[in-house]
């Protein structure tokens, strides 16, 4: 392995990214930083700067947040700069072939799951609400698909039964900056050899909707769970009350619970006791409802919601869905 630093250029733009672009630049020269232009937040929608945009010129280093990528003018200003290695994290836009073939070893990224497992935009929510053991960050060496490139290492970490996405999230992006101290000068330094992904694994892990977020209360009570905790905190776990079954409760945390013998008959969706607030979900289980938040209401335990309005066994939550 030789002892020059490689020089290298990075794309990135959230929260997640800002431990990889630190990594990046402990174990590289890095000389220039890519990420998505200013956008308007709260009220007043006044621009505000991407986390890495913070970080870049915090550092000092040259940023550029390009509109456009497609039209060779990035390519043109990144060439000045002469990097071995371009390294992306979730930077949110798909690189067109120049700017990947620029780097003398190209583009690596960063990406969220063990792949082939959970190609695209929501690896780290999926895998939790697909009730996967485990997960984890994998280096790829980038081509023009969708997170299809050959695969340098991985790195994998538990999913604990506390775990949501948002938890996770904090964990993968500590675990991308350390696959890249560990991997990516040896990488350039051609100690690693990128081998290709097994096709037949690959799954995808689309963007999420709002309506994900809805329970389908004909799933077993496990999977339930799983997709509470993989959708927090966006777009959360939701169901309707009420009789016009119109009434937004945000479902915060659930647990699998025994089934008692005389609901065998209630229909997914029922509440089916009240102390624990248990409803009946698909074959012939029970979700208990542990911690909620009623429509333009704090965030409270179900018992104490329970103990405050007139909810009684025989409701069905969401009667649209599941009457």
């Amino acid at each position: 392995m030789s002892n020059h630093r490689p020089r290298s250029v990075f794309f990135g733009t959230p929260d997640f990214a800002v431990p990889i672009v630190e990594a990046t630049a402990a174990v590289t020269d890095l000389v220039a930083v890519v990420t998505q232009p200013d956008k308007p937040k709260g009220r007043g929608r006044e621009l505000s700067p991407p986390p890495v945009k913070v970080w870049a010129e915090a550092h000092g280093l040259p940023v550029f947040q390009p509109t456009k990528l497609r039209d060779g003018v990035l390519a043109e200003a990144l060439r000045a700069f002469a990097p071995d290695v371009a390294v992306v994290a979730a930077y949110g836009r798909i690189l067109p072939k120049d700017l990947l073939d620029l780097p003398r070893r190209g583009c690596v990224n960063v990406h969220g799951s063990i792949l082939p497992k959970w190609r695209g935009a929501a690896p780290i929510q999926w895998a939790i609400a697909d009730g996967d053991a485990e997960t984890g960050v994998t280096l790829m060496r980038m081509d023009e698909g969708l997170d299809t490139g050959d695969m340098i290492s991985v790195m994998t970490i538990p999913i604990e039964p506390e775990d949501t996405a948002g938890s996770m999230h904090e964990k993968l992006a500590q675990l991308g900056g350390a696959i890249l101290r560990r991997d990516l000068v040896p990488y350039v330094d051609g100690a690693l050899t990128p081998v290709p992904q097994d096709e037949s694994r690959a799954t995808h892990a689309p963007i999420l909707e709002k309506e994900h977020g809805r329970i389908d209360f004909h799933l077993p009570a496990h999977r339930i769970e799983t997709r509470i905790r993989g959708f927090t905190p966006w777009p959360g776990a939701f169901t309707f009350l009420g009789p016009e079954g119109k009434e937004l409760l945000k479902v915060i945390r659930a647990a699998p619970a025994e089934r008692p013998a005389s609901s065998s008959a209630a229909k997914p969706g029922e509440v089916i006791a009240l102390r624990p607030l248990l409803v009946a979900a698909g074959e012939g289980t029970a979700l208990e409802l542990q911690e909620i938040q009623p429509e333009n209401k704090r965030r409270m335990a179900a018992q104490d919601y329970v103990a405050g309005r007139r909810l009684s066994p025989g409701q069905i939550l969401d009667p649209d869905r599941h009457a």
